[in-house]
């Protein structure tokens, strides 16, 4: 009889209490709207590259002046109108996660407006023709969405800011990678510290929601298309070695430079000069990214999507110096201050780390090589190895190669970790120090008081 009536009082707790389902609701719609939202960025970011593209296309010397106006005038605005959306947008949600961050100060990292701003600002960027990514940027984004779902939650509803922040920068990874799994896993490994047991299935149901909604639109199909994986021998472990130490090596020094330079814990004279003069140092990092962009054709311009696809199907001949020059693009892009996401760019050197790697030992099936590329050098840069072996997996179809991008992520990351302390984690203490030296704020400026990163 006792466990007839805990049977009952459990149904009456989940289908008879309004707030609870009207909390369901509430996430499940913001989730959706999330996805959405980083399904039009998504859009907006294209079409600024292809104006871009256009453009360059028309006057191929046109990047010396356009790129660095444009770098100018979005350090400005950001600096000015948005300073929490600067940078890559995981470190903001990863403080707004913080014990520390009380609700009143939760908005310098993550809000609707900040979310605007960031979808703009990003966007520009790419219509600079700059290296950089939008997938790190969907992930503050897409949580500013989440976060807004606050105000229509019940009183004392059990969904928590902790809750939505979660599971709205994982569905910006889901639903901008097209990757629902990996977007879990992200939360796990990146964002959730303290899991809530009660809600755990609601956040991860929005997670995948999010992820879904962008497979409604743009299709079910691979972010990088399908690559033929033959069967694993012996032949692959030197060129498989050789890397997962190069990508490991190349994307601990990535991560430790980003660190350092962005956390002006450099004492160069360039570092001296983006603290004095952050717009003539912004100016400074645009010209050089635009100088390497012609020097290589174009091939660095922009987020190296179409470069690291085109790697995947044989299509691409690459410059056997686009790792370096990648690398350095990118490396600038982030220093100069602009809103900039790291994923894709970090993908594309990878790749191409992967496929030198093919040419230098004659290594066959190059896109195996160019897959764990991609694995070792996003894992390395940012310290996530199962969540970059997932996205990689994921974006490819590269169910046959589990182990072997597994092992290549688990490697990079370990040889990262001796070079570099986890960059989102370091960047997310940075802006929490920052935010300690600010005043107390009306509600109507939260969005802009944060320093910029």
């Amino acid at each position: 009889m006792k466990h007839d009536h805990d049977i009952r009082a459990a149904l009456r707790r989940e289908i008879g209490d309004w707030r609870l389902w009207w909390a369901r609701a509430v996430v499940i719609a913001m989730a959706a709207l999330a996805g959405l939202t980083v399904v039009g960025f998504t859009w907006l970011t294209e079409r600024a590259l292809g104006i871009f593209s256009g453009l360059r296309g028309m006057w191929p010397w046109m990047p010396l002046l356009w790129t660095p106006a444009w770098t100018v005038a979005i350090v400005w605005l950001t600096r000015r109108y948005a300073a929490g959306a600067s940078g890559s947008g995981i470190p903001q949600v990863m403080a707004a996660l913080d014990s520390s961050v009380d609700a009143g100060r939760r908005g310098l990292f993550v809000s609707i407006r900040l979310s605007i701003a960031k979808i703009w600002l990003t966007a520009c960027g790419l219509l600079a023709g700059l290296s950089l990514g939008r997938e790190g940027p969907s992930v503050q984004v897409a949580a500013g969405v989440m976060l807004g779902a606050r105000r229509w939650l019940p009183n004392r509803s059990k969904v928590t800011d902790h809750g939505l922040l979660v599971a709205g920068g994982a569905a910006g990874i889901a639903a901008a990678f097209n990757t629902p799994l990996a977007g879990v896993m992200f939360a796990i490994e990146e964002l959730s510290r303290a899991p809530e047991e009660r809600n755990s299935g609601l956040i991860v149901a929005a997670i995948v929601l999010a992820g879904l909604i962008a497979v409604s639109i743009y299709g079910n199909s691979t972010y990088f298309g399908v690559i033929r994986v033959p069967e694993v021998g012996l032949e692959l472990i030197v060129p498989g070695l050789l890397v997962a130490l190069g990508s490991g090596l190349a994307g601990g020094l990535f991560s430790r430079l980003l660190t350092i330079s962005i956390g002006g814990l450099g004492s160069d004279p360039l570092s001296r000069l983006r603290g004095r003069r952050p717009l003539v140092f912004a100016a400074v990092c645009g010209l050089a990214v635009a100088i390497i962009g012609v020097v290589t054709q174009g091939a660095t311009f922009g987020s190296g999507y179409s470069h690291t696809r085109n790697m995947l199907e044989g299509t691409e001949n690459t410059l056997a110096v686009y790792v370096l020059f990648k690398f350095l693009a990118t490396w600038l892009t982030s220093w100069s201050g602009v809103p900039a996401g790291i994923f894709a760019p970090s993908l594309a050197i990878g790749a191409a780390l992967g496929n030198d790697i093919a040419l230098l030992t004659n290594y066959p099936h190059a896109p195996t090589l160019i897959a764990l590329g991609m694995a070792g050098f996003l894992a390395a840069a940012t310290q996530a190895p199962l969540t970059s072996f997932i996205i990689v997996m994921e974006m490819i179809d590269g169910h046959g190669m589990v182990l072997s991008l597994m092992a290549c992520a688990l490697a990079g990351s370990a040889i990262s970790r001796v070079l570099s302390h986890p960059l989102y984690g370091s960047l997310a203490a940075l802006q929490l120090s920052r935010m300690h030296q600010l005043p107390a704020v009306p509600p109507s400026r939260r969005h802009c008081a944060a320093s910029p990163s």
